[in-house]
């Protein structure tokens, strides 16, 4: 098991609230507990977003597409300063600027794992220059590119399970905001609305 596994996640209600702490191992066993996790897109001027490819290593989903980083903020920990560490981690980008698209709950189950996500997800976005520099960790990350988020979405109803379950709503979030979107600044706590819908992403025939 690798270290990432041990450290503890926020559990949370459905409203958002703070329910509690569980291990990043523990929380993903079936039958998932609900936690609070965030996911980044970084977006580039002409509006595509970046998509990695998750590393083979991964415990869940691995070898699939997903969003530009994602993680899990620890018990009491800002989105933006763990938003920040991963995309240092997994990326070697930050700190950016982040705003919040909207919050969903999604359930999801990995035949090839056993592992479940069961996930309060802020989306989070960043405008990020043309030219960034990227450099990921081949440990997180098995490929980069860059893509427009409608062509995306349309990929996701033809190849689904070629990506992340979750990456639906994380577009979604990303083209139909839910609400104002405002700066998620350094000391951000989770917002206190509740999730906008609950997203069943149990990977089954038929896609999302």
């Amino acid at each position: 098991m690798s270290v990432r596994e041990e450290h503890l996640v926020e559990l949370v209600d459905d409203d958002g609230r703070a329910q509690g702490e569980a291990t990043v191992s523990a929380a993903h066993q079936p039958p998932g507990r609900l936690h609070r996790a965030f996911s980044v897109l970084l977006v580039a001027p002409d509006g595509r977003v970046l998509l990695q490819r998750r590393a083979a290593v991964k415990t869940r989903f691995p070898l699939r597409w997903a969003n530009s980083c994602c993680g899990h903020p620890a018990p009491g920990e800002s989105l933006v300063t763990a938003a920040n560490r991963r995309l240092g981690e997994e990326l070697g980008v930050g700190p950016v600027e982040l705003t919040e698209a909207g919050v969903y709950v999604y359930y999801a189950e990995d035949p090839a794992t056993g592992r479940v996500e069961f996930e309060y997800d802020h989306v989070l976005r960043a405008d990020v220059p043309a030219d960034l520099a990227v450099r990921p960790d081949p440990a997180e990350v098995a490929e980069l590119r860059w893509v427009d988020p409608a062509t995306l979405e349309a990929d996701l109803d033809v190849d689904p399970r070629a990506y992340a379950p979750w990456l639906g709503g994380v577009v979604n979030r990303l083209l139909r905001p839910a609400r104002p979107a405002g700066t998620a600044g350094p000391d951000a706590t989770p917002a206190g609305p509740p999730a906008d819908e609950v997203n069943e992403a149990a990977e089954r025939s038929g896609g999302r």
